[in-house]
C-alpha cells in the first residue's frame, strides 16, 4: 500500500486565501493555516505533522509556506525525511525523500534563505512605516477605551475606596484595559 498525499496550505492572514496554492490537485488530507509563517507554532502544522506517516507524501505550494525561518525549514524537512516521509515543493520543483543530493541540499537552502530574507524586509518596511505614521500623529493600533477624563474619574473612585473589578464592570472595559489606562496615563 503507498502512503497518502498530505497537502499543507499556509497565508499569512486570515483574509488571504489559499485558493491558489495546489490548486487542480486532490489530496487524502489537507491541512490550512492562516498564520504566519515565522515560527513553528502553527495549529494546521502541528495536526499535519502529527498526521503524516512513513511512505506519506507532504506537498507544499512553496518553500516559503511551510516555513519563512531557515532553521525551521531545515529542521521540518530533515525530520520529515528521517520518519519516511517525502517533502514535496511544487513551484520550486524539488523533491526531498532523504536520500543526499547535495545540489538540492543547496537549492533548498538558497530558497530558504531568501525566505527568511523576505521575512526580514518586511519587518523592516513595517517598522519604518510604523514610525512614519506615528510622526505624522497617526494613531497606531486599537483606539484607546478610556479617555484622560475617564481615567481621572477612575483614580478618584479607586481614591474613595472603589474596587478596580466594578469601576470596569461600570466603564464596560476589562479589568486589564483599566489596569492598561491607569499605568499608561
Amino acid at each position: 500500500m503507498t502512503g497518502h498525499n498530505v497537502a499543507y496550505l499556509r497565508v499569512s492572514s486570515v483574509d488571504q486565501k489559499t485558493d491558489r496554492q495546489l490548486a487542480d490537485m486532490t489530496f487524502d488530507e489537507t491541512f490550512t493555516d492562516k498564520a504566519s509563517g515565522k515560527d513553528r507554532n502553527r495549529p494546521g502544522l502541528t495536526e499535519c505533522l502529527r498526521h503524516l506517516r512513513k511512505g506519506d507524501t507532504l506537498h507544499v505550494h512553496s518553500i516559503d509556506r511551510l516555513a519563512r525561518d531557515m532553521s525551521d525549514l531545515l529542521a521540518l524537512v530533515s525530520e520529515l525525511t528521517e520518519r519516511g516521509v517525502a517533502v514535496r515543493f511544487h513551484k520550486e520543483a524539488l523533491s526531498f525523500t532523504g536520500e543526499v543530493n547535495a545540489m538540492q541540499t543547496l537549492q533548498l537552502q538558497m530558497m530558504g534563505a531568501f525566505a527568511e530574507f523576505e521575512r526580514a524586509m518586511i519587518k523592516e518596511r513595517q517598522k519604518e512605516g510604523i514610525a512614519a505614521a506615528k510622526a505624522k500623529g497617526k494613531q497606531i493600533g486599537a483606539k484607546p477605551k478610556l479617555n484622560a477624563e475617564q481615567v481621572a474619574e477612575i483614580r478618584a473612585r479607586l481614591a474613595q475606596g472603589a474596587t478596580k473589578k466594578d469601576v470596569a464592570a461600570e466603564y464596560k472595559v476589562s479589568r486589564q484595559t483599566l489596569y492598561n489606562a491607569l499605568d499608561g496615563a
